[in-house]
């Protein structure tokens, strides 16, 4: 058995406001999840094309302060929506790097 899929979990916190400014790069919300009233917030994000991440307020999914690197056809225009400028790196690669709330 080998798997399909790889889904990272990022340690937020607060998962529907993360899951907000993930939209902005294309993400919809796929579902959200609280355990109880007051309990922390699971989310899930995807795009069409099937990237998907995991949006944790829990304290043992994940450890806070983590990365993901997102690819992208025209990081110019992602960049642009999060008000950035993407910069052309050593490697040839066009980049853009931000922080999510």
């Amino acid at each position: 058995m080998t798997p399909h899929e790889a889904i990272p979990v990022l340690r937020v916190s607060d998962a529907i406001a993360s899951a907000a400014w993930y939209s902005q790069l294309g993400f919809v919300e796929d579902f959200r999840y609280q355990h109880e009233p007051n309990f922390p917030w699971f989310v899930s994000v995807s795009t069409p094309n099937g990237a998907t991440i995991f949006l944790s307020e829990h304290a043992g999914d994940a450890a806070a302060g983590g990365a993901i690197f997102l690819v992208t056809r025209d990081v110019d225009a992602i960049a642009a929506v999060l008000g950035l400028r993407a910069r052309k790196m050593p490697w040839g690669d066009r980049e853009c790097s931000t922080t999510d709330p």
